[in-house]
């Protein structure tokens, strides 16, 4: 069986109302899915789909008054584990480098704190956050990656610990 990415990444949310608007209104994917789960013992879960291309989807859940689910968490992820926004992240694709300052300037035009244009040598990124917190990205390759010098493990830039966090701490108030 060859790869085909992925089929769906399940998230969680506790507001899917407001992670709904962000999903449809500001990225403009579609919710293709939506269910709810009514759990015998007590409670419901509530869950979306949405169609982010290439038949892969994004699902998100929503706990309601459900059992052994704190009422608050961190759906955010990296402040709950206490690591940098990088570590756990989704980067959407971009396309062209024309395609990723599109995009920049609609989110801006939006509402939306979103960092300039990175530039990683082999790709260049823009960086978000949704209503949830978590760390978001939308992403060009800029070349053809894979080749031998790309795979031999090597340092390729040095930054501060400090600095691993400055780009997302910019980025804490979109919520």
């Amino acid at each position: 069986m060859s790869h085909k990415g992925f089929s769906h990444i399940g998230l969680s949310t506790r507001d899917l109302d407001r992670t709904r608007d962000f999903y449809e209104n500001i990225l403009g994917f579609k919710a293709v899915r939506c269910d709810i789960i009514k759990i015998a013992e007590g409670g419901q879960i509530r869950h979306v789909f949405f169609d982010t291309g290439r038949d892969q989807l994004l699902a998100f859940m929503e706990p309601q008054n459900v059992d052994g689910i704190p009422g608050d968490y961190d759906a955010g992820i990296n402040d709950g584990l206490g690591v940098p926004g990088s570590f756990y992240h989704f980067a959407f694709e971009a396309g062209t480098e024309d395609g990723l300052e599109a995009k920049r300037q609609e989110l801006l035009d939006k509402g939306i704190t979103v960092t300039d244009i990175v530039d990683h040598d082999w790709a260049k990124s823009i960086y978000f956050k949704d209503p949830n917190g978590i760390s978001l990205e939308y992403c060009c390759l800029v070349r053809d990656v894979g080749t031998e010098e790309d795979v031999n493990m090597q340092i390729r830039f040095e930054r501060t610990g400090n600095g691993m966090r400055e780009r997302w701490d910019r980025l804490n108030h979109t919520s």
